[in-house]
């Protein structure tokens, strides 16, 4: 009797169980249906955090494909040669030579044979902390901010009155700004003149002037300072996007430093835990392939995930509602299923990102068996029990027929 009524308790415990929906059954996170249920939801009590979810095709990788980071190109759009010209700064040595038509006049004595030649050249001078600098019978020339041309004209207005039909020339004789900066994981940090003639250097160039880099390409990360902007591209990323590779501007700080780039893998992968991509990019396949693969007898092939932040424009046009959502990354969760054989070829056509997650989620028949196991402890737990009353029970009375 007791065994019976013990039997139907558990009985109607699992029956309850599972029309809850299994939710006490550990496992390695989200359900499928669930994370297809919560798209763009923000929850009955506002605890979830909204997101898009996107089914991958063809259209939609190409899309995304074609929407690559910003990068350097994007944020300094130089898409020109600089100009020679080098606006001259506070600290720099200037020259100045100043010619005349003929003798007699400021600078050219009149006697002949005195000194060869119709010009003069000042001693050189370093632009003061007021950006002037002193040129005789012309007073304090302003000189910071200006290129040389313009310091030369300014000149030859103030001589001209009195000297005869006067020219000059400004020349920059130490830059002392105008410079730019390589340094960080570099061989030989260094800070050069910006180029006043000729070919100018791109980050490539800038670094190449440095040493080169000190580790692996695909390890290495360039971050280039402009004024109060800046954007970060991986070393790669300038040898084989060259329309990162921007020119150099006087002025321009490039920090290069080492960090690898990681996705993390959870859920029904053969390992979980973060990856390094040890190469410049990989794609989704290539990426679970390097957390295991699909585990056989856990994994739904069907329900393969990859999480990450995309751009608020990129959003859109995969067609998201973006009114949904505040700032300008949007969370996206991109589907596809491993299921369907075209699955592996998209996913070959998927790059991964920096910190990007893979979660693939269990098969729905995974936790039934989780279920039946539990339930299977239980039964066998409380059989233990009887089985050990019983005994108990014939012991005690054994006991007692005993003389």
């Amino acid at each position: 009797m007791l065994h019976d009524r013990i039997a139907r308790y558990i009985g109607f415990l699992a029956l309850a169980l599972a029309l809850g929906g299994c939710s006490w059954v550990p496992t390695t996170g989200p359900y499928a249906h669930q994370i297809r249920a919560n798209a763009d939801a923000t929850g009955a009590e506002g605890t979830h955090l909204p997101y898009a979810l996107v089914k991958l095709s063809p259209e939609i990788v190409s899309m995304v494909g074609r929407f690559e980071p910003r990068g350097l190109a994007g944020t300094f759009p130089d898409k020109y040669v600089p100009p020679t010209k080098i606006k001259f700064g506070v600290g720099d040595v200037v020259s100045v030579t100043i010619f005349e038509a003929a003798a007699g006049g400021l600078f050219i004595p009149t006697e002949a044979g005195v000194r060869p030649g119709n010009f003069v050249t000042i001693p050189d001078q370093t632009v003061d902390n007021d950006g002037n600098i002193s040129v005789p019978y012309a007073g304090l020339v302003k000189a910071a901010g200006k290129y040389n041309g313009e310091i030369q004209q300014d000149i030859v207005n103030r001589i001209k009155n009195r000297a005869i039909e006067p020219q000059v020339v400004v020349s920059l004789s130490q830059q002392r700004t105008s410079l730019i900066s390589v340094f960080g994981e570099v061989n030989t940090p260094t800070r050069y003149p910006a180029a006043a003639y000729g070919a100018q250097d791109r980050v490539t160039d800038a670094i190449t002037r440095a040493g080169g880099i000190r580790g692996q390409g695909y390890e290495t990360w360039v971050m280039l300072q402009r004024g109060n902007r800046r954007a970060t591209v991986p070393f790669a990323n300038l040898v084989y996007e060259p329309s990162n590779n921007v020119f150099v501007q006087p002025g321009d700080r490039i920090y290069v430093y080492r960090e690898q780039q990681k996705f993390l893998a959870f859920g029904a992968t053969g390992t979980q835990g973060e990856f390094n991509f040890d190469a410049w990019r990989i794609n989704l396949a290539e990426a679970v392939g390097k957390a295991g693969g699909l585990v056989d007898n856990q994994a739904d092939p069907g329900s393969v995930f990859l999480y990450r932040a995309e751009p608020r424009e990129l959003a859109q046009q995969l067609g998201v509602d973006v009114s949904k959502f505040a700032g300008e990354l949007i969370p996206v969760i991109f589907s596809t299923s491993f299921r369907d054989p075209s699955g592996y070829f998209l996913a070959t056509n998927v790059q991964m990102r920096n910190g990007d997650i893979l979660f693939v989620a269990n098969a729905e028949s995974v936790d039934v068996t989780k279920f039946l196991t539990s339930v299977n402890a239980i039964m066998a737990t409380a059989n233990n029990g009887l089985v050990l009353g019983s005994n108990g029970i014939a012991l005690f009375n054994a006991a007692r027929a005993l003389p």
